[in-house]
């Protein structure tokens, strides 16, 4: 988890680069109630979008499908993303793929409005236009975490790894050990063992 400290998402805000790709300028859009305009395009995933087990590979497509609308406050943007994912089993460490598509909706309100002047608190905790420019990353980065298993698995019953030897029980479901034996009665066995009997 990444804490930002003494950062709010204001300070962060600030930093905007109107041609980062999860970057969207809206002045097309203006400021007049009801606007609309879609956005369709296809971005490279940012670093570490998912969880350790399994994640969306780090620079790979994301298809976004986007409508972003002006409202009173600010502009409302609704949409969804698609991607790839990679990882591995939570059980037996085997490579996973699979494809993710999560819906999300978020108001970024317009940087010069406020609900208190002296609610910073809140005012941290909104996501917040700045010179008509909005970031989609910590929305989309939310999404995904959110839609991810928590332990995700190659298949819904897989058995895992075999706890004395490491095998992977998928591979051998009569994968089996013998009992170990006391070391206190290691003697007795080999008088049970007949390959150890002499004639």
């Amino acid at each position: 988890m990444v804490l930002f400290s003494a950062r709010t998402r204001s300070d962060i805000v600030t930093s905007l680069d109107p041609r980062a790709p999860l970057v969207l300028d809206t002045r097309e859009l203006g400021r007049r109630p009801g606007s609309q305009r879609d956005v369709v395009r296809t971005v490279p995933a940012p670093a570490e979008l998912g969880i350790e087990v399994l994640r969306v590979p780090e620079g790979s497509s994301v298809e976004l499908d986007l409508r972003l609308e002006a409202v009173m406050e600010g502009v409302l943007v609704t949409g969804s993303a698609r991607a790839g994912l990679d990882g591995e089993c939570a059980r037996c460490l085997e490579p996973i793929t699979d494809d993710i598509e999560v819906r999300f909706q978020e108001l970024f309100v317009y940087d010069e409005h406020r609900h208190d002047e002296s609610d910073t608190d809140l005012d941290d905790e909104v996501s917040r236009l700045k010179d008509d420019l909005l970031d989609l990353e910590p929305l989309l980065r939310d999404a995904v975490v959110l839609a991810l298993p928590f332990q995700p698995l190659c298949v819904e019953d897989c058995p895992g790894l075999c706890v004395e030897c490491g095998a992977r029980l998928a591979d051998d479901p009569d994968h089996a050990h013998d009992e170990p034996i006391d070391p206190r009665w290691a003697g007795l066995s080999a008088l049970q063992d007949p390959s150890t009997t002499q004639d």
